[in-house]
């Protein structure tokens, strides 16, 4: 069974920002010639990098609340020129919503077992998928989803 990370999304307002942030640094990356992949990079490798890259995923928190994913296609440390470990973990850069699961704010990532992933959207309540973002970002800060 695959095993999922969740993070902060920081500096994206929605899954939007998300989105067109990775269109414009795939563009970066194919203009000056390097590999077209999209990666974040990180401090901490996965201990448990085997059982995420089997299927596994990052879970995006945007703005107190997991709104999308995007699978994890490999983890590949390093070590950057000041000699300190680091960890990029490579995605497919299609970003899948899932429902909004509330989430409190913390540093770094941290493992989310499958069973405590939200669904795609879609997946579980048809409506919410129909529902337009800014109707579930309300709904949402009042608890109501």
């Amino acid at each position: 069974m695959s095993l999922n990370l969740i993070k902060l999304c920081v500096g994206c307002d929605s899954v939007e920002d998300l989105e067109d942030w990775i269109a414009f640094r795939l563009d970066e990356r194919r203009r000056a010639g390097e590999p077209v992949e999209q990666y974040h990079t990180t401090r901490m490798v996965p201990t448990r990098a085997t059982e995420i890259i089997d299927g596994g995923s990052l879970y995006w928190v945007i703005k107190g609340n997991v709104q999308c994913r995007q699978l994890i296609t490999d983890i590949r440390p390093f070590t950057d020129d000041e000699g300190i470990g680091r960890c990029r973990l490579i995605f497919d850069p299609q970003v899948v919503r899932t429902d909004w699961q509330p989430r409190r704010a913390f540093q770094g990532w941290r493992y989310l077992k499958p069973s405590d992933a939200p669904l795609d959207l879609g997946k579980g309540n048809a409506e919410l998928a129909e529902m337009p973002p800014k109707l579930r970002r309300e709904l949402a800060d009042l608890g109501l989803l």
